[in-house]
């Protein structure tokens, strides 16, 4: 342990959305963080560069973030007003730099600095050590940490599983991963197939049809669609994540839950028309989100497809259709592996592609809790809130302000999610990443005492508790009370909207309506659903 009168050193690894979280809230806590980033500049994923650089994600110049800005923002520094509702990555990108800017982190980074090896200390058993040993301009150096933050993602290391596509080793076209995809110029006048419906496959799809001469996605399980764009224009999260349908959502029995999610996910358009409609026998996944392909599927610029059952010299055949189809080029969207290539693997036990991780964060057999992995986790909402949280509760952890359960609790924990008891909607997702959004910060922000009481507030401040239960729960919520509570965060939560419809409503004409949806009419009709839902149990 560090000496008397001296910050706890930990070593932070990344300086992505991950990493820089975690500097910060290590500066909260009064810890003493040394990030380390291999590449000269922050952002990790949202930096995008033109050229693959060996070991860190890479994206392609038309991302655009999946959820919005009040939704994704650390809880104590809301986005400027001005940005779009949807980030490009650029700007998104200049969020984190002005993030960084705001709480001094730039001068707790190593730049072109690699993580080589981290390892137990011979003492670890009593002091939860370890030997960090980094590599910067051809020199290794060898330091000694308190603790560790892992904040590499899982978007670095491309999961290419060609033995599951029989005759893809003759077929003569060309065929790569979704992350050496960069600009679509690739597939002028081609015949492209995308294979796997996840976001970025819809993503990757949609820009080719803009120039290839056909193109076609194959999906075995198929996927509901939601556009950024929801109900009565406004973003999608902030009207799906709130407390009320979180409550809805992980209370639902099956039958009902399958009605309901059909039901509005067919409400913008009929997915069994569009051939994506999901088969009742896989459970449910998120939804995939993409507001261009429903009118591509429409106009013939897209095709989907089944599951690939075998490739020719240059064509494919599909699962259930007895033609070929003549195929140019192939994008295995196929997600990626978890990897900590500078861990033994006794630290962080990997199966199946996934880490065993107690909140999905702490290895659950180390005798001292001083190594977490943040940002190892899939939610329909922000991440950015998510690794927040992460961080905020593993500092606490670190400084011995929180405690972990004993070992045999949290491997039981972590048992049980592997046998698929996360839930959805009432139903289950079959990738143990995968956790409800709003639980899941509930959870870690309990933990420390950041968890917003609602009931409380409705003795002091009712007009606030019902804007936290009936509307969409963004970040600030949780800076309303216990460690680093923020006194903007009230002020952030009641003008949310107004930062939302900043940036789209530029033309105001006279007599036009309030600027943002009335909560006591959204109150009402919530209220209505949930007594209407909860009357069938």
């Amino acid at each position: 342990m560090p000496a008397e009168g001296t910050g706890m050193r930990v070593a932070v690894v990344g300086a992505g959305i991950t990493g820089l979280a975690a500097t910060k809230c290590c500066l909260d806590e009064g810890l003493e963080p040394t990030c380390f980033e291999q590449s000269q500049d922050i952002g990790g994923l949202w930096r995008y560069t033109e050229h693959i650089e060996a070991s860190r994600p890479s994206l392609y110049p038309s991302v655009i973030s999946n959820t919005s800005k009040e939704m994704s923002a650390f809880s104590d520094f809301p986005f400027p007003e001005h940005f779009p509702v949807f980030l490009p990555n650029a700007l998104l990108l200049d969020y984190l730099r002005c993030y960084a800017e705001r709480f001094g982190l730039r001068e707790r980074i190593r730049f072109g600095t690699t993580v080589v090896s981290i390892r137990k200390r011979p003492d670890f058993a009593t002091t939860g050590q370890w030997n960090v040993v980094t590599e910067a301009g051809g020199k290794q150096t060898s330091d000694v940490f308190d603790a560790v933050m892992v904040c590499t993602g899982n978007f670095s290391e491309p999961s290419l599983p060609l033995q599951c596509f029989p005759g893809i080793e003759r077929f003569r076209g060309q065929y790569f991963h979704s992350r050496q995809y960069k600009h679509p110029d690739v597939f002028q006048g081609k015949r492209v197939l995308v294979v796997g419906m996840g976001n970025s496959g819809v993503d990757i799809a949609v820009e080719a049809s803009r120039v290839a001469a056909k193109v076609s996605i194959s999906t075995t399980r198929g996927a509901w669609l939601f556009g950024r764009v929801f109900d009565h224009g406004y973003p999608w999260d902030m009207v799906l994540n709130t407390r009320l349908m979180s409550l809805i959502k992980t209370n639902l029995p099956g039958p009902l839950a399958w009605w309901l999610i059909n039901h509005k996910a067919n409400q913008r358009f009929n997915h069994e028309n569009y051939g994506l409609q999901p088969e009742k026998r896989w459970p449910v996944r998120e939804p995939v989100l993409n507001d261009d392909l429903p009118s591509y599927i429409l106009t013939g610029r897209i095709t989907i497809k089944p599951g690939v059952k075998e490739f020719k010299d240059n064509s494919v055949l599909f699962h259930n259709c007895p033609e070929e189809e003549p195929i140019d080029i192939v994008v295995f969207c196929t997600g990626y592996m978890v990897s900590f290539p500078f861990l033994e693997e006794s630290v962080v036990r990997v199966e199946n592609k996934h880490a065993s991780l107690y909140k999905y964060v702490f290895p659950t057999h180390l005798e001292k809790p001083t190594l977490a992995v943040l940002g190892l986790i899939n939610s329909l909402g922000g991440i950015m809130p998510i690794v927040e949280m992460q961080a905020r509760w593993v500092s606490r952890v670190f400084k011995g302000l929180c405690q972990l359960p004993a070992q045999s609790v949290m491997e039981k924990e972590v048992n049980e999610k592997k046998q698929n008891k996360v839930q959805w909607f009432g139903l289950t997702f079959d990738e143990v990443l995968k956790t409800e959004w709003l639980v899941y910060l509930d959870t870690l922000a309990s933990l420390i005492g950041a968890k917003p009481s609602v009931l409380g507030l409705l003795c002091t401040d009712p007009w606030l508790a019902l804007t936290i239960f009936f509307g969409p729960c963004s970040p600030y919520q949780y800076r309303l009370r216990g460690p680093g509570r923020w006194q903007g965060a009230r002020q952030a939560i009641l003008t949310q909207w107004d930062r939302v419809l900043k940036p789209t409503r530029t033309r105001v004409p006279a007599g036009s309506s309030s600027s943002f949806p009335s909560l006591l009419a959204v109150v009402g009709f919530l209220l209505l659903l949930a007594a209407v839902i909860f009357g069938f149990q």
